[in-house]
């Protein structure tokens, strides 16, 4: 027989009046009429086909099926009572393990003090990451939540933002002393460019200006580590985040290139596979948004 969600309230409701010794203080316990109460009793009695109580002006007796139901529902409903609380909990304070998967240069570079703080503020929670570039799926693989830098295409996701961040062009001293110094945009196209696998064109800005230039290289990776050490080794100019470079910015192997111009603004991701989220994965999000928003 199937349980429908009315059935398992009416369990509930059956639970109290056999608790309660009778309709009036188990109408009183739930709030409801008791003409209802009596109502939806005997809506259960027909609906499992056999008579649960003995009903008198004074008081009310279990049946030998009755009794036998009430010990099978009592347990049922005191069940669905944990589970209530058990998700509540869930939903106030975050435990167990939260599985996270990562790109690895941004997490590398960006979120591992991050990760500290949030371990620190929350003793009871352990972690799972997986350091990957690509896409992985939610469901199937049960990781809690995805971060990543750009929208995803796939819409089956829920994607809340958690910063935006701003490339810009840098080179070694040692390659533009070889190659020049580009004076615009526009000649970037002789240049050795260094770029992510796929990406030909580059689209620069600078106040309220928008230029798309074509560029090139020998390499190309899906690596930015690899792509920002290779710049240093006087290989091109790289579209970086300062974040990324700013070690060998500050030890000068790389310096900024055309720095009235910036690249477009890359939007960093955290994805879910639904909005319902237990607390551990929010207050991850909450902090993540809350420190990386002013990247």
């Amino acid at each position: 027989m199937t349980q429908s969600p009315v059935m398992l309230d009416d369990m509930a409701r059956f639970v109290e009046v056999v608790r309660a010794k009778g309709f009036r203080r188990a109408a009183e316990t739930l709030e409801i009429p008791i003409s209802t109460l009596s109502r939806r009793i005997s809506a259960l009695e027909k609906a499992v086909g056999l008579r649960l109580l003995h009903r008198t002006t004074r008081r009310i007796e279990l049946t030998e099926a009755g009794q036998i139901y009430f010990e099978r529902c009592q347990r049922i409903v005191e069940e669905a009572r944990l589970a209530h609380e058990h998700l509540g909990e869930l939903r106030a304070q975050p435990t167990g393990v939260l599985r996270v998967s990562l790109c690895v240069d941004f997490a590398l570079i960006y979120l591992v003090p991050l990760i500290v703080e949030f371990a620190n503020l929350y003793p009871g929670l352990d972690f799972d990451f997986d350091l990957t570039p690509r896409l992985v799926d939610l469901v199937s693989e049960r990781f809690d939540i995805a971060i990543r830098m750009g929208k995803p295409e796939n819409e089956q996701f829920v994607a809340r933002a958690l910063a935006t961040l701003i490339p810009r062009l840098y080179a070694s001293p040692g390659y533009l002393k070889r190659h020049g110094e580009p004076a615009a945009p526009a000649e970037l196209a002789r240049h050795a460019c260094l770029s992510i696998m796929n990406v030909n064109v580059w689209t620069l800005r600078s106040e309220g200006h928008s230029v798309t230039v074509p560029v090139r290289g020998r390499f190309r990776l899906n690596s930015v580590s690899m792509i920002c050490r290779l710049a240093a080794f006087d290989q091109g100019i790289i579209l970086m985040l300062e974040a990324i470079v700013a070690d060998e910015l500050v030890s000068g192997r790389l310096r900024p290139v055309l720095p009235g111009w910036q690249g477009e603004a890359i939007t960093v991701y955290a994805l879910t596979e639904t909005r319902l989220l237990p607390a551990k994965t929010q207050r991850f999000i909450e902090f993540l948004r809350e420190r990386l928003g002013g990247g």
